[in-house]
């Protein structure tokens, strides 16, 4: 602000003169000319999708024919305008989500009652219940106890806080959802960064804490069925169209080498791309230990946290082992945790104002976004033109095609939902190219798990953006020589590891 004196007048007597009057100026409004760009970048893209006149059907190897309606071109034309804001950042990304609603509604897409019951899909309450217990551990101070003690494991040097980090975080969603490891794993992470020296200050250490945090959870998921929903989801199309079943240890069996090699991929690509302005922190084990010694012996809240989230791990994990408990929700479980802390008066009413729900919002308009495509047969169409040009090609080129394909729009709507559109297809093509129906699952499966390129890929995405240390255009700038090496690591298992497991690869064609 710039402050103009007017009349100066004496004061006294050898006093210097003070001005009468100040006049504040507002500061110069500078226009946000990206900004506006990039809005009407989506704006357009929606307005020639939606009145554009019809496209030509999808038609699939047997003969069918996929029409795509005006609702379906208007989910097309609503995912790119979602697709370019989220990118660009144009306005919140909750905002954009409920954009998503909006458009839906006024537009005829679907009915407003079905676009807006999707915000409070039991996988977004899912997430809601995993960040609640995220808050849980920063509230007690359980999360400032195991990152001292992590500290004082991995030392002071910050390429072995990467490792130690990334290790814990892909290690615990192996027995735990992915989402509530990231909401659990974040506050640990905040604290680390406290002690790096930098304030709230970005730097390449915190992006590279951050984002490394969301990508390993992804990587990490992949090798049970623990870590998420998307694997007991394709395994039950493959199931039906194959008459194969999987068993939990044989997909761990098949999964766990491409999931750690993208572990340590990752921690090799953050130091290269985001190496920390620091390469060791002097004496930071020494004060991990003092602070950890600050902390005193563990309260009654830490306890009865510890005792609560245990017991949703557990029974959570239970369900994948004895089917006659998926009779319970888990999300139920997880929301039991969050009503169980306020009766124990671990969180009050004021929690609530703490919960980041623009991260909320981002993942309702997620799922609001990807069941429009879904119901409107938008997904499908998308899938049937896309895999009917490799129906041709050799099985390496094929099987490679789907991974992309489950890739790209696993960064767009739900990783099962983009599994759900693409898998039956994919193996109703295979045997006719020769191709094992065993690659395709297990290679969608890899590629469902590592949305690198935006927020509402994953949950993780969203909950390492709440740390304000990178923008959503520099996640999906970095996420693409990430999901280069993504696609290098799933060609690895194709060409080599798979085959030398045992894995059929091809089969004689019909």
């Amino acid at each position: 602000m710039v402050e103009e004196k007017k009349k100066p007048i004496a004061t006294g007597p050898g006093l210097p003169e003070m001005p009468d009057e100040i006049v504040i100026s507002p500061p110069k409004s500078v226009f946000d000319w990206k900004r506006l760009v990039f809005m009407s970048i989506g704006i357009t893209l929606f307005v020639v999708v939606y009145f554009s006149s019809q496209w030509p059907d999808a038609i699939d190897p047997a003969g069918a024919h996929f029409p795509l309606s005006q609702a379906a071109k208007g989910a097309l034309a609503v995912f790119l305008l979602a697709s370019t804001w989220w990118i660009f950042e144009v306005v919140p990304i909750g905002v954009t989500s409920l954009t998503i609603g909006v458009l839906q509604a006024l537009f005829l897409i679907r009915p407003a009652k079905q676009a807006f019951n999707d915000f409070m899909d039991p996988s977004v309450m899912f997430i809601f219940g995993s960040i609640v217990i995220g808050m849980v551990f920063t509230k007690t101070g359980l999360t400032k106890r195991l990152a001292y003690k992590m500290l004082v494991v991995v030392g002071e040097k910050t390429s072995m806080i990467y490792l130690g980090c990334f290790v814990v975080t892909a290690a615990l969603t192996h027995i735990m959802a992915h989402t509530a490891v990231a909401a659990t794993i974040f506050p640990l992470l905040m604290a680390i960064y406290a002690l790096y020296g930098e304030g709230d200050k970005q730097t390449k250490f915190g992006k590279g804490l951050f984002m490394g945090m969301a990508y390993v959870a992804g990587a990490g998921s992949i090798v049970t069925l623990l870590g998420a929903a998307r694997g007991a989801v394709a395994i039950g199309f493959f199931n039906d169209i194959m008459g194969k079943d999987i068993s939990f240890f044989q997909l761990t069996y098949y999964m766990f080498i491409p999931g750690w090699i993208m572990v340590f991929a990752l921690w090799g690509f953050f130091m290269v791309c985001f190496k920390p302005e620091k390469k060791s922190i002097p004496g930071l084990r020494e004060k991990a230990k003092q602070l950890n010694a600050q902390l005193g012996k563990i309260t009654r809240d830490e306890i009865m946290a510890i005792v609560i989230v245990g017991a949703v791990i557990i029974f959570l994990a239970l369900r994948s082992f004895y089917p006659e408990l998926k009779i319970f929700h888990k999300t139920a479980i997880v929301l039991l945790s969050t009503v169980i802390f306020f009766l124990v008066k671990i969180l009050d009413v004021n929690d609530l104002e703490e919960i980041p729900w623009n991260i909320i919002l981002l993942f309702a308009g997620a799922m609001s976004i990807g069941f429009c495509l879904w119901e409107t047969g938008a997904a499908k169409w998308l899938a049937v033109n896309w895999l009917v040009m490799f129906q041709e090609s050799s099985a390496f080129v094929f099987v490679m095609s789907i991974a992309f394909f489950v890739m790209i729009m696993t960064n767009f709507i739900m990783n099962v939902a983009a599994i759900a559109i693409s898998l039956p297809v994919a193996l109703v093509i295979a045997p006719y190219l020769g191709v094992a129906g065993e690659v395709i699952l297990y290679a969608s499966l890899v590629v469902a798990g590592m949305p690198f390129l935006l927020l509402v890929g994953a949950a993780p995405n969203a909950i390492a953006y709440n740390s304000k240390q990178f923008s959503t255009g520099e996640f999906f700038l970095y996420g693409l020589p990430a999901s280069i090496i993504l696609m290098a690591v799933v060609a690895l298992s194709v060409f080599v590891i798979w085959p030398m497991l045992g894995m059929p690869i091809t089969i004689p064609r019909p």
